[in-house]
């Protein structure tokens, strides 16, 4: 018989219930606010679902109605510089985290509400319903609510996608050796989805003030959690992971009150992150004011039965036992919310004078103008000066040396760091094996003891983070991406989270991050570390792209792109530039290079070709054996805020036609919505079709021969020079 010892859990994992006396602890004023709070936040909810209901709110509406209570009770135990971030269902906690901020003593709805607290019930209203007085102006609405100033980050759309960022926010938190928290607050659906798997296992790994905050209202749209997982107590994520985990009765606010200060004082005390879940219920369905059963999921009396157990009637419950309030009293409290909010809706809608009698519309001097739609995509480029600028022939011949490409990428960041001392380098293996996989952090471990970061294999998680650090700004994440495939692994994290943060949430706050992309071209490691990521991050918003090709180049893109208040993707060709040499200055690692100057490589009258990254010499090279006089255009910058369409237009007048070479396959070709766009804006100088240069519709291949054949090379642009020039 084999020997079978029981394992036990190396953290608590607790279920906390409150009774009269804790209950009874809670001082008058507490109970009052709590009260407050959440007749407050639900006659909130009521009038968004009865505006959504008259088609005056565009897109859904998730009600919060039936679980105000956790939200009002966990924000408690918070202060300000605490940061929170949600899910799409999240009106609730962003209510409470502001409340809490502009009336720290609490609210009493006996009494007038102040002008703060008016105003937050205004703005948020006015978000939800795409105006311009919201928080974000208008363009976050119900599901992107963030107040950043008061620790509010953001409510998130992507079930799960916003948990990667609150472990961002902790990992600032830590390193800058505060004792503050972040908490991020999930259903039960995302409890089940790999970034949020990823997110608790780095917040264990490093010990990140975390905690995850889990909302368990029982369904996942129409999906309960016992039919979408085997262990339904979503708690027990956490003692697999190594977390403290609470279990609560999320419509009990004094027990999870309790739960709250128990994980926050455990977080305070440098203990790590924290897992609660709240049982709750959402009393109506996923989205809009018909109850769930209408839909035949669920029934009339598992309603009732929760509604019977509702947070607002347990706390006027005890105040009405301990003589707090009377009957009157306690009515009171709902006659002056709904009265409150009437007011507030009042000041948002207006009679519609083409509607049916009694409709109302939007006041239309609310609306945000048309013309704020691409405002804030990115950040100005005002902080990369021209005197700051420099060309390799700025500098004088002495001042130059033949320099490893490889070597330049070390030794910029070695001196970014050496200037600021809130850099932090962050992948996997980036502190070992004398600089990473490649070499590309070479003696930074050493010099900067605890910035340089070996990451899990846990690429959304890390990613996120990264994004989480960079939304927060205390922090500037420097994120390696050891292959560029790897951005489909974490690819909520970069497209829809990090990407469209800037502009999602008004358009005013800086999202400054570095993701560093290597290339595996011609490295034989297949078609699953090969791509060129360059026309996947091109056609989706919010991110600067640089592709350096020389060492000179890195040098100044990366000190230009650290300036940027932007996410900058740096892509590096791994065999065809790591291994390269070029001329860079000796000393000077401090210049930069102008944001969207693209750099002319070689002079010619026949043909423009524009390209970047290693395909620039090779198109060079092309030129001087296919004899075609060719204009050879290094972009530099890819992104689309950033091409140099001055250059490229002087080259077309000149040569009436362009090649456009570059390595990617032809299904996530760069090339392809560049070509669109030349010719939109420059057909009548065309003497030929656009043509292009790029690897097959197939990835390479293990096979050096077929991977050869799978990408574009020397051979391939001097045979389309050829051709293009005599068309």
């Amino acid at each position: 018989m084999p020997k079978t010892t029981k394992l036990q859990s190396k953290v608590p994992w607790v279920e906390v219930a409150s009774t009269n006396a804790d209950w009874d602890k809670q001082s008058e004023s507490d109970l009052l606010n709590m009260a407050s709070q959440i007749h407050l936040i639900r006659a909130f909810e009521e009038s968004v679902l009865d505006m959504a209901g008259q088609k005056l709110i565009n897109g859904p509406a998730h009600s919060s109605i039936g679980q105000e209570g956790g939200a009002v009770a966990s924000a408690l135990p918070l202060r300000v510089e605490d940061q929170i971030n949600g899910s799409h269902r999240g009106h609730h906690q962003f209510l409470a985290k502001a409340f809490n901020a502009v009336a720290p003593e609490g609210l009493d709805l006996r009494e007038d509400l102040s002008d703060e607290l008016n105003d937050v019930l205004y703005r948020t209203l006015s978000e939800i319903a795409g105006l311009k007085a919201g928080y974000c102006r208008g363009r976050g609405g119900s599901m992107h609510l963030q107040w950043k100033e008061i620790g509010a980050m953001g409510t998130n759309a992507i079930v799960g996608g916003a948990v990667p960022f609150a472990t961002g926010f902790a990992f600032n938190s830590k390193k800058l050796g505060t004792d503050n928290v972040s908490v991020t607050y999930f259903g039960d659906g995302a409890t089940n989805i790999g970034s949020t798997l990823e997110a608790m296992n780095l917040a264990a790994a490093w010990d990140l003030p975390t905690l995850f905050f889990i909302e368990n209202n029982q369904y996942a749209v129409s999906t309960t959690a016992d039919e979408a997982t085997g262990e339904n107590r979503l708690s027990g994520r956490g003692p697999g992971f190594g977390i403290a985990s609470w279990r609560v009765d999320g419509m009990d606010p004094v027990a999870v009150r309790i739960a709250t200060e128990q994980a926050v004082e455990h977080m305070r005390a440098g203990k790590g992150p924290a897992v609660i879940e709240a049982l709750t219920y959402r009393y109506f369905h996923q989205n809009g004011p018909i109850p769930g059963s209408a839909f035949g999921y669920r029934s009339k009396e598992e309603e009732k039965e929760w509604q019977d157990r509702d947070s607002m009637r347990l706390v006027e419950e005890h105040l009405l036992r301990r003589g707090i309030l009377d009957e009157d009293g306690v009515k009171s409290l709902r006659k002056n919310a709904k009265a409150i909010m009437a007011t507030v809706v009042e000041k948002i809608l207006e009679d519609d004078p083409d509607g049916k009698p009694g409709s109302k519309r939007i006041r239309p001097e609310l609306w945000p103008d048309v013309e704020f739609i691409n405002v804030g995509i990115r950040g100005e480029i005002d902080a990369v000066k021209d005197e700051d600028c420099k060309e390799l022939t700025d500098f004088a011949e002495s001042e130059l040396v033949e320099t490893k490409f490889l070597d330049a990428v070390a030794s910029t960041m070695h001196r970014r760091m050496e200037e600021d001392e809130t850099i932090y380098v962050m992948g996997e293996d980036v502190h070992k094996l004398n600089g990473g996989s490649r070499g590309a952090t070479k003696g930074l471990p050493e010099a900067f003891p605890g910035r340089i970061i070996g990451t899990p294999i846990s690429e959304a998680a890390f990613t996120g983070l990264g994004g989480g650090a960079a939304l927060d700004g205390r922090t500037y994440p420097v994120v390696e991406l050891m292959y560029a495939d790897f951005i489909w692994v974490a690819a909520d994290q970069i497209f829809n989270q990090i990407g469209k943060a800037r502009h999602m949430f008004g358009g005013e706050h800086a999202m400054s991050m570095l993701m560093r992309i290597k290339i595996g071209t011609r490295t034989g490691y297949g078609s699953q570390h090969s791509m060129d990521p360059a026309g996947i991050l091109a056609t989706n918003p919010g991110w600067r792209i640089i592709a350096p090709s020389t060492p000179h180049d890195y040098i100044g893109l990366l000190n230009a792109a650290m300036k940027l208040d932007d996410p900058v993707a740096v892509l590096e060709h791994d065999a065809d530039l790591y291994r390269s040499t070029g001329l860079a200055p000796k000393d000077d690692r401090d210049f930069c290079l102008p944001v969207g100057k693209a750099a002319l490589r070689r002079e010619g009258n026949d043909v423009t070709v524009i390209s970047y990254l290693s395909m620039v010499s090779q198109s060079v090279t092309a030129a001087e054996q296919s004899g075609v006089d060719a204009d050879v255009i290094d972009l530099r910058w890819l992104d689309k805020a950033s091409i140099d369409w001055e250059l490229i237009e002087k080259s077309i007048k000149k040569t009436n036609r362009i090649l456009i070479a570059e390595q990617a396959n032809a299904g996530t070709s760069y090339g392809g919505w560049l070509a669109d766009e030349i010719q939109r804006r420059y057909f009548d100088w065309l003497d030929a079709p656009v043509m292009r240069v790029h690897g097959s519709e197939s990835s390479p291949s293990i096979s050096k021969i077929l991977e050869a054949a799978a990408l574009a090379d020397v051979d391939d642009v001097a045979k389309a020079l050829v051709e293009l020039r005599d068309m």
